[in-house]
Order: C-alpha cells, then structure tokens, then sequence
C-alpha cells in the first residue's frame, strides 16, 4: 500500500535552492550529495537535482496538501514568493489553494480541503 510520495524537483543553483527554501519558505534543509538536496517541513519532504538547463524547472511541480492555508498563505505573501496568477482562491475541485515559484522556476500549489 501507498503511503507517502516525495517529490524531486529541479535546482539550477544549489546554494540559492537552501536559502531559498530555508529563508522564504520555513523548510529544514537536511543533506546534500554531489548537488542532491534534501529539505523537510513538518511532514512533507522535497527533494532537487542540480541541473544547468533553466527550461527543465519550468515545466516541473507539486502540490502540497495543508492545515490552515489563509495563514500560509499570508506568511509567503510577505516574503513576496507569490506566483502571479496564484492567489488564494477557493477552487472547484473543492481545495483553497494558491501557488509560488520558487527561485528556480519549480511551481508548488499548496492546498487544504474545503470539505473538511
């Protein structure tokens, strides 16, 4: 049985993905090998390779289920990491969400059920 998945996204600059993640987003950064790195908040894990090819973030994701997504939310407004088009919203698919970019151009959707 499936009980966890744990995402990998792309990295352009390693040091700039630790700051990132630890500065803006709240995240623990774990380990890095030979450019893997390894970040955990609460219960959720994102791992990154290293690549040089800027396109390869831009067409990779994930989305990240929550509790209290209004407080989220307001905490990453503030450190401006906001996708443009990614305000929080109620969506029909029955989760308020709302999305960023990260410094590598990785999207990340957060989410928390509006059914409970």
């Amino acid at each position: 049985m499936l009980t966890s998945a744990v995402p990998i996204l792309a990295s352009l600059d390693t040091q700039s993905t630790i700051d990132f993640y630890t500065k803006k987003l709240g995240f623990t950064f774990h380990s890095e090998w030979e450019g893997y790195l390894i970040f955990g908040k609460d219960d959720v894990f994102l791992h990154f390779w290293t690549t040089t090819d800027p396109q390869i973030p831009k067409a990779t994701g994930c989305y990240i289920n929550v509790t209290e997504v209004d407080a989220l939310f307001a905490q990453y407004k503030a450190e401006g990491v906001i996708h443009p088009e990614g305000g929080l919203a109620d969506m029909p698919w029955e989760m308020r969400q709302f999305s960023i970019l990260d410094n590598n151009g990785n999207i990340l959707h957060f989410g928390e059920s509006l059914s409970g």
